[in-house]
């Protein structure tokens, strides 16, 4: 699916996501990735299956208010021990697919939150 967007000038948004691949700024990414509205980083995660708690207690150091868990083409609940260490640090967890994910994170990133969007591709 390709997003239309308004740009916000230096925040990483994402213009377009499908299968294998989500698109930000016009630059196509393959594979997982952490995206903040600062920076973006390759996420060493293959699946659903593979995600482990220390792939997420990873996301502390960005200091989120908010993690956005896109858990592929289709919404997959993780165990909570998963995200523990966020919430006990007062983070906010939210899983989708990853669509919903994509389009969540452009919403509070282009409203200036500090959103960060773990998505499995």
């Amino acid at each position: 699916m390709k997003l239309h967007l308004s740009q916000t000038a230096g925040i990483h948004l994402i213009t377009a996501y499908g299968e294998g691949f989500v698109e930000v700024g016009h630059r196509r990414l393959v594979g997982s990735v952490v995206l903040l509205p600062d920076q973006w980083h390759d996420w060493q995660v293959a699946g659903f299956d593979d995600l482990k708690p220390e792939h997420l207690s990873a996301l502390l150091e960005y200091r989120p208010e908010l993690v956005l868990l896109g858990t592929g083409p289709r919404l997959r609940i993780p165990s909570p021990a998963l995200y523990a260490d966020l919430v006990a640090q007062h983070i906010g967890v939210e899983v989708m697919d990853l669509g919903a994910a994509c389009r969540t994170y452009n919403l509070l990133a282009g409203e200036g939150r500090r959103v960060a969007a773990a998505l499995i591709v």
